[in-house]
């Protein structure tokens, strides 16, 4: 059995630390930033959701507390972070975790673009009493957190988001307990996802595991392609030839890894874009519909409906909608029409892309 290590009370914070806030670093966004659970100082780690378009470049480093680790989960737009050493980009559907030492870090989210993103914040003395007994098989940024306490900055490289990731954050927006149990629920995700994380494979990592990582690496190829040309979206055969896959091997391989077929994928990032673009107040519901791709407006009214359990129209007034992420309020489907990471229904059109 592993060792149960004592809940040992929590250091008091350095004055840097105890003095830090990051709301000023989201003031320029509003609420396009919102806490979703926790305490970086009392609980050592926090949950934060952010949905915003700024307007300029924003200086993302300012909300990095002090000698912790933080975990980001970035759902769509670019960013880079840079320490002493590298500098590192941020693509869509990628996660990365940095230590905030010394140096600090530097970090850009680009103007004029969505960004979505779900960040988790860990002090030390969290990890530290979690993961010290198998701090050998930790990440080395991750390691030297744990075994020395804060010291020089580090950054991760960017990985893909794997199925399991995309799960987790997909059930951090909907947290599923009552309020006396979601203390327990979230620290157990936050140790689920330093799990996930922060520990590295052995060498010689099993042929299995690195077929499944292939596969996930290139199904996140895919859906980066399908959301660049959502208007214009590739034929099966073109993607296969962009990801280095034979078509059949391609779309089997696709779905194993995202519980999706490519279709389903294509019309699913088509409607959280149109989503996007109602609730940026800046285009009406037939300029959404063009943009994605919709040639036919009753098509794409039927097929927003299914998803967003409202009609594209009201989408950016409806109480219960607005502000919120893409679907946190999907409609409750049938067991027939239920589907793994599903908000829509799929009809296939001529082509198959639809």
């Amino acid at each position: 059995m592993p060792k149960l290590r004592p809940n040992l009370p929590a250091k008091p914070p350095a004055p840097a630390e105890a003095t830090f806030t990051e709301v000023p670093a989201w003031s320029a966004v509003g609420a396009g930033w919102r806490p979703l659970f926790g305490n970086f100082q009392a609980l050592g780690f926090s949950f934060e959701w952010h949905d915003f378009t700024a307007e300029e470049e924003l200086d993302w480093a300012r909300s990095f507390h002090p000698g912790s680790l933080e975990l980001c989960l970035n759902l769509d737009g670019h960013a880079t972070l840079a320490d002493a050493r590298q500098t590192v980009e941020l693509r869509p559907r990628t996660s990365v975790f940095y230590v905030q030492g010394e140096p600090p870090l530097t970090a850009r989210r680009r103007a004029g673009e969505p960004q979505r993103f779900i960040t988790v914040e860990f002090a030390a003395e969290f990890l530290q009493q979690h993961l010290r007994d198998e701090a050998r098989h930790l990440h080395p940024c991750v390691q030297a957190l744990v075994t020395g306490g804060p010291g020089r900055s580090a950054i991760s490289a960017p990985e893909p988001m794997s199925l399991a990731l995309r799960q987790l954050v997909d059930s951090l927006q909907r947290c599923p307990v009552f309020q006396p149990a979601q203390a327990t629920w979230f620290r157990c995700k936050a140790l689920e996802l330093a799990a996930q994380a922060f520990f590295c494979p052995p060498d010689g990592e099993m042929f299995c595991t690195r077929q499944q990582r292939a596969a996930c690496e290139r199904a996140a190829r895919v859906r980066d392609i399908l959301r660049e040309r959502l208007a214009e979206p590739p034929t099966l055969e073109e993607l296969g030839r962009l990801v280095g896959c034979s078509p059949f091997h391609l779309s089997r391989q696709f779905s194993d890894a995202t519980g999706l077929t490519i279709p389903q994928c294509l019309r699913q990032a088509r409607l959280e874009r149109a989503a996007e673009l109602l609730r940026g107040g800046r285009h009406n519901v037939t300029e959404a519909a063009l943009a994605v791709g919709y040639n036919s407006l009753s098509h794409f009214t039927v097929a927003f409906r299914e998803a967003f359990g409202c009609c594209p129209g009201l989408y950016p007034i409806h109480p219960l909608l607005k502000g919120a992420p893409p679907q946190a309020t999907a409609p409750a489907t049938t067991a027939s029409q239920r589907r793994p990471f599903m908000t829509a229904s799929f009809t296939p059109g001529p082509h198959g892309l639809t």
